[in-house]
């Protein structure tokens, strides 16, 4: 078994080690994700809650429930995004901001997901499959 990856918020109040990623991350463009990450996509990966820790600063932690039912956890010292959470996905996975690791890490984004949202300013210039919604739904490009 490897050592685990860590990341960490902006402050470095709160900190987090994962053991194993889940094999799928994406580049979210949903209009939520935007907001909360302050640019045109936020870059996600799943893990099992069970590979999954706060290691400091968990009582630092705030939660925001959208009017959709996804949680966006964060720092309430410096407002990094570090997770999300959706009623729609399994109970036992959490996604996580990869911009808030700490280091290099085992998954690569493999596609740009609701991108029906994508802010008028965004240009993808990779050839990662585009989805208007989550994946398995309408592909914009082929």
């Amino acid at each position: 078994m490897t050592d685990p990856y860590r990341g960490s918020c902006l402050c470095g109040t709160v900190k987090f080690e994962i053991d194993e990623f889940l094999p799928q991350a994406a580049h979210c463009h949903c209009s939520m994700c935007r907001k909360f990450h302050g640019a045109s996509y936020a870059t996600i990966a799943g893990v099992h809650r069970s590979n999954f820790r706060w290691l400091e600063g968990a009582d630092e932690l705030k939660r925001y429930t959208a009017e959709n039912a996804t949680t966006r956890t964060f720092c309430r010292h410096c407002g990094s995004s570090l997770a999300f959470s959706s009623p729609r996905a399994a109970e036992e996975e959490v996604e996580i901001a990869l911009g808030a690791m700490d280091g290099d890490v085992p998954v690569v984004p493999s596609a740009h997901i609701f991108v029906s949202s994508a802010a008028n300013w965004t240009v993808l210039h990779d050839d990662l499959p585009q989805y208007e919604e989550k994946r398995g739904s309408a592909r914009v490009n082929t």
